[in-house]
């Protein structure tokens, strides 16, 4: 009889040594001349702006972005609540709407302070 946690070796094994193997190929197929424009900072095609990057870069992005994480997160707890559901009882739908409620919270608050306006 085998152990049951084999094949999760062998395939964690072999995701590490496809990765060192990619980052060792790279170094040695890879280039070993590089010129300035090889090296600098590349924005959608355009130069990069040199008040940019001393000046308040604004944070809507990052936002946008962690409500996306979020809401992600949330789908992702959804799932298997959803195939559970006639288990779960009573007990699963107050911990489930207890869940959105705290991850609506933090929607509204960003909601009421303009973090999702693209003004």
């Amino acid at each position: 009889m085998t152990n049951p946690y084999v094949p999760l070796l062998i395939m964690g094994l072999l995701a590490l040594v496809m990765g060192l193997g990619g980052l060792a190929a790279s170094t040695v197929i890879g280039p070993k001349r590089y010129n300035k424009i090889k090296v600098d900072a590349y924005e959608c095609g355009i130069q990069p702006s040199p008040h940019a990057a001393s000046g308040r870069f604004p944070v809507k992005y990052y936002i946008v972005a962690m409500t996306f994480i979020i809401f992600d997160i949330e789908v992702v707890f959804l799932y298997p609540w959803a195939v559970a559901f006639s288990e779960l009882a009573t007990f699963g739908l107050i911990a489930m709407l207890t869940f959105l409620v705290l991850i609506t919270v933090p929607f509204v608050y960003e909601w009421r302070r303009g973090g999702l306006d693209w003004d």
